[in-house]
């Protein structure tokens, strides 16, 4: 069934109407004709069936009427922010989509001193694009909430992101054999607690910009033993946290 979210709340209304984009692709392209039902979720991340009651196609506008709120438990018990250096080409991209798939609530880019990739003059175009691509694909996964896709000139601002916990995915840990401090982390971190975790980008972090990090708390850690591209390391990390999250808590 398809997932929708509500750019506004309907209130205590039982009926509601479409916006633009999701009449474009309900009504449009699914061809959703009366009496076809839909999941909607609301800026407070409530979810409810409702079933399309009326539709005036001259006028591009379809109502929905609430059939009955739906409970799900879809979402990470703790919150992960990732923090990636720039990335070539569109694996912002790839990176957006497939961290939304697997539970990230917010996703920074920065750039970083081995960052190839340059977005100046064109962030705010960038964002759109990710923040899109984060829309469609947290309704694709059936979530309850998109994450925020933010961007930062430069790593130092990090400082300004609030979180409990604060680690740093640096190869040199996993040459080093370091293999044990994301595995304390995670079977001891709080639910609704924050963590952030910080990425280089293909050319890995400098020794200096991670011991800029250490001064800020936060913890060089392995992601394995093996070297993961900057692309793959935010999907292994989020993977962990599930596992020892969700999983494991059963």
């Amino acid at each position: 069934m398809q997932r929708y979210f509500l750019p506004v709340d309907f209130g205590r209304d039982k009926k509601f109407a479409l916006d633009d984009a999701t009449y474009h692709h309900f009504v449009q392209v699914l061809r959703a004709q009366i009496g076809q039902a839909a999941e909607f979720v609301t800026p407070t991340q409530q979810l409810f069936l409702a079933q399309l009651s009326s539709l005036d196609l001259e006028h591009h506008r379809a109502i929905m009427t609430i059939e009955r709120q739906l409970e799900q438990t879809v979402e990470l018990p703790i919150h992960v922010r990732l923090v990636c250096g720039l990335p070539k080409g569109d694996k912002a991209d790839f990176i957006t989509q497939k961290a939304t798939e697997l539970g990230a609530s917010e996703i920074v880019f920065v750039k970083t001193t081995w960052s190839i990739a340059d977005w100046r003059n064109k962030v705010a175009k960038k964002r759109q694009r990710l923040q899109t691509i984060a829309l469609n694909a947290a309704q694709q996964a059936h979530r309850l909430m998109v994450p925020e896709v933010h961007y930062l000139d430069q790593l130092s601002q990090i400082d300004e992101l609030p979180t409990d916990i604060g680690l740093v995915a640096w190869e040199e840990s996993a040459k080093a054999g370091e293999q044990t401090h994301l595995a304390q982390v995670l079977t001891t971190i709080a639910e609704e607690q924050t963590l952030t975790v910080v990425f280089g980008p293909e050319g890995g972090l400098t020794p200096d910009e991670v011991t800029a990090l250490q001064a800020v708390n936060y913890h060089p850690v392995g992601l394995g033993p093996r070297i993961l591209r900057t692309e793959t390391a935010p999907l292994y990390l989020l993977s962990a946290v599930s596992f020892a999250t969700e999983m494991m808590a059963h």
